[in-house]
């Protein structure tokens, strides 16, 4: 009945204790997104059907009527009744498993996962429908409308068996992800955004789709703030083509002007558009972009 009992089968993606402070959580939309389906959703409507759906842990605020208390007797902790209310959200998630993302001394591709994993959970945690592509090794890896608690162990499967390959295109991920969700909801796209194409023809796809999108920009610190120095080989990930470097201190503090021009470009698109945009570097423990920073931009709360 507990988190720890629920996914002790599954891989190890989210601790138990984290999962726990997850279970408070909700994913928000800044528009009232009406479901065709009815899910555990704090929306503005008033109600909810007579039935029973699933168990979550208590959390300070909940109703109080709707404690079961017949598992408190059992458990001596307090779990609240879920029920197929009047609303549901879809929970949408593109994941960038391109070979760039396979870099870093934390590795990029690990921690976007694990980003995805936390806003997954919370989703299904609270009945939301949850979707999402993974384009990796010119493969699509589909997850497609689950929810409830009971789907977790599925949802960190799928996550743990994807190996970042490939190169990055994703246009092409966003617009095979849109031709099978086409009903608005939160897209969170996750990716380093490094696209010889370019990050502008997805996002606006997602926009013009009507999805509340919000862009996780995934760096790795040693991307942002490299210590190069000497003679060395540089070796692209996604197409092998390779490139023999000095590193001046002009080259290094060009390289750095890039960097900075490139995601302030990216920030700039986003705020023009209505994308909410987080810069996300490695070095930042996940737990606290998930409790903290996703928060601040609107995402959970």
């Amino acid at each position: 009945m507990t988190t720890a009992q629920a996914t002790s089968s599954v891989p190890q993606l989210l601790t138990p204790e984290f999962m726990a402070r997850l279970d408070a959580l909700g994913v928000v939309s800044k528009k009232i997104l009406a479901g065709k389906l009815r899910g555990e959703r704090r929306s503005r409507k008033k109600g909810e059907s007579l039935e029973f759906a699933d168990f979550r842990n208590y959390a300070q605020g909940d109703d109080l009527r709707r404690i079961d208390w017949n598992l408190y007797a059992r458990f001596e902790r307090l779990f609240i009744k879920l029920f197929l209310a009047e609303e549901d959200l879809s929970v949408y998630l593109v994941l960038d498993g391109s070979a760039s993302m396979n870099y870093g001394s934390v590795n990029k591709f690990d921690y976007a996962r694990k980003v995805a994993a936390a806003i997954a959970y919370i989703g299904i945690t609270n009945l939301d429908r949850v979707s999402m592509g993974v384009y990796a090794g010119g493969q699509e890896h589909i997850l497609t409308n689950i929810r409830g608690k009971k789907q977790a162990m599925r949802l960190f499967k799928f996550l743990s068996e994807i190996k970042p390959a490939g190169g990055t295109d994703l246009k092409e991920a966003t617009k095979r992800f849109i031709l099978r969700n086409r009903r608005p909801g939160v897209c969170l796209m996750l990716s380093d955004f490094l696209d010889p194409d370019g990050f502008e023809a997805p996002l606006k796809a997602l926009v013009a789709n009507r999805m509340d999108t919000f862009a996780v920009h995934v760096l790795a610190p040693e991307e942002v703030e490299p210590e190069l120095t000497g003679d060395f080989m540089l070796v692209d990930a996604e197409t092998g083509e390779r490139l023999d470097v000095t590193a001046s201190k002009r080259l290094v503090d060009n390289y750095r002007k890039t960097v900075r021009g490139f995601c302030s470009s990216l920030q700039q698109f986003c705020a023009a558009r209505g994308v909410a945009y987080l810069f996300a570097s490695t070095d930042l423990p996940f737990e606290a972009l998930v409790l903290n920073y996703l928060r601040n931009v609107g995402l959970v709360r």
